[in-house]
């Protein structure tokens, strides 16, 4: 091994002998190794929740990576950012603020016909927040610029109270935290931190749909900011008429203020993204490879923008500039890229998460009815989402049988048949489990 970094590769290689991969990418994607001292090997998370509960949890997974790697033992301390400055004998940086990004604002969001009633709302509540549209619930598929607008109303309302407390979460990580705290005994501390907002931004809110006491919690939070005069901004893949796991409680207040969609674009504001994208990375795109790439990629802001990344990516380090090949390429790259085939890990991480079961009972052979039901449902949505044979489905849990994975998915489907609740229920977990991506 030739640096700290490559020792650091060595543990994550380690630890997934233990952890699965869906743990490790979202616990760990912050970490970085900074360096060995003696017998105390250093690290930094400049995020202060997953500091936190690394340190409460995995912190023995290091140690024994380590262990292994050097057949001695080590100390481990995570560096958070003042920490980190400290030990390299810096003042500490102020933290950036998400919000003040010049990337995404209302100057920079293309409207067209099919987003502009959403781009107006958004405006409305950050230049008036909590007196007109509260919530305001943002609705459409996956890169359609809804997290643009919250970045946008965020943007102003930073610029406007530079003192607001303004608090952004994707709603599956507001669950991984609710659970979390309130394992731990920090409880109040979790709703100290959602309560007191001023400005409370949730990403993808259809996730806190099906666990009872997450919408519980978000219910009480909801309840406290709207009472208070707080503004409140959503957005979710449906609207909540659509949500079938969604607390009854809280559909009807999703629905109290205004609920606003935004389609995929046009080929007008296709065009006019495309040129918007390239203009802010100081590239000029001619019409004719604007009218290529609109034609081709019809359905998503969030590809378009990374096709023209692509171009000027292949500009700066091949010295190629854009014609008709190079353009087909990257588009075929970026289309190839966003095929999303979840893995069994991302299956099982979900329905451990929804049942409120470990993912080991899953895994296992307990009959215990949660984690039958659960065992039953993630073979079946394994084999429905993923191009895992039923013997490979098997071997995921616990090396099983191919008759018994058979026999679980018969499950499902029967019951699937018999009652259109159920169904609409499991067909709401693959499209939670599709948008994690």
């Amino acid at each position: 091994m030739n640096s700290v970094a490559d020792v650091w590769n060595n543990v994550l290689t380690q630890m997934k002998r233990d952890l699965s991969e869906t743990t490790i990418a979202t616990w760990f994607d912050e970490l970085e190794a900074v360096d060995i001292r003696g017998n105390v090997f250093l690290l930094h998370c400049a995020n202060d929740f997953k500091k936190g509960y690394i340190e409460s949890l995995f912190l023995k997974n290091i140690k024994g990576a380590l262990l292994d790697i050097f057949s001695t033992e080590f100390e481990v301390r995570i560096l958070d950012d003042t920490g980190l400055a400290e030990f390299y004998g810096n003042t500490p940086k102020k933290k950036e603020d998400r919000f003040t990004s010049e990337e995404f604002t209302f100057e920079t969001f293309v409207v067209g016909p099919s987003n502009k009633l959403a781009y107006a709302a958004s405006r409305a509540v950050a230049e008036h927040p909590a007196q007109n549209y509260n919530p305001l619930l943002i609705y459409g598929e996956s890169g359609l610029g809804k997290t643009h607008l919250l970045n946008s109303i965020a943007n102003v309302i930073r610029r406007d109270d530079p003192q607001s407390k303004i608090v952004y979460i994707k709603g599956d990580d507001f669950i991984n935290e609710f659970i979390e705290l309130v394992r731990s005994n920090r409880g109040n501390e979790f709703r100290a931190k959602y309560r007191e907002a001023d400005l409370l931004l949730v990403d993808d809110v259809q996730f806190v749909a099906g666990k009872e006491q997450v919408q519980n919690e978000f219910f009480h939070t909801f309840n406290t900011l709207y009472e208070s005069g707080r503004q409140i901004v959503l957005t979710s893949d449906r609207p909540p008429s659509e949500m079938t796991l969604l607390d009854d409680r809280l559909r009807t207040r999703f629905e109290w203020g205004l609920l606003v969609d935004v389609a995929p674009p046009d080929f007008e504001t296709r065009v006019a993204i495309i040129k918007n994208k390239a203009a802010l990375l100081g590239m000029n795109v001619s019409d004719k490879i604007a009218f290529t790439i609109a034609t081709k990629v019809t359905a998503n802001v969030r590809q378009l923008e990374g096709i023209v990344n692509k171009l000027l990516a292949y500009k700066d380090l091949l010295g190629n500039e854009a014609d008709e090949d190079i353009v087909n390429r990257a588009i075929q790259d970026i289309l190839r890229s966003s095929e999303y085939i979840p893995t069994p890990e991302a299956i099982l991480d979900y329905i451990s998460k929804y049942y409120g079961v470990e993912e080991s009972l899953i895994r296992g052979q307990q009959r215990v009815r949660d984690a039958v039901q659960a065992r039953q449902i993630a073979m079946y949505l394994i084999r429905s989402m993923t191009n895992l044979s039923v013997v490979d489905i098997g071997k995921v849990f616990d090396n099983r049988d191919h008759s018994t994975v058979l026999y679980s998915i018969q499950r499902v489907e029967d019951k699937m048949k018999r009652d259109p609740s159920y169904a609409e229920k499991v067909k709401e977990l693959k499209t939670n489990i599709n948008t994690r991506r």
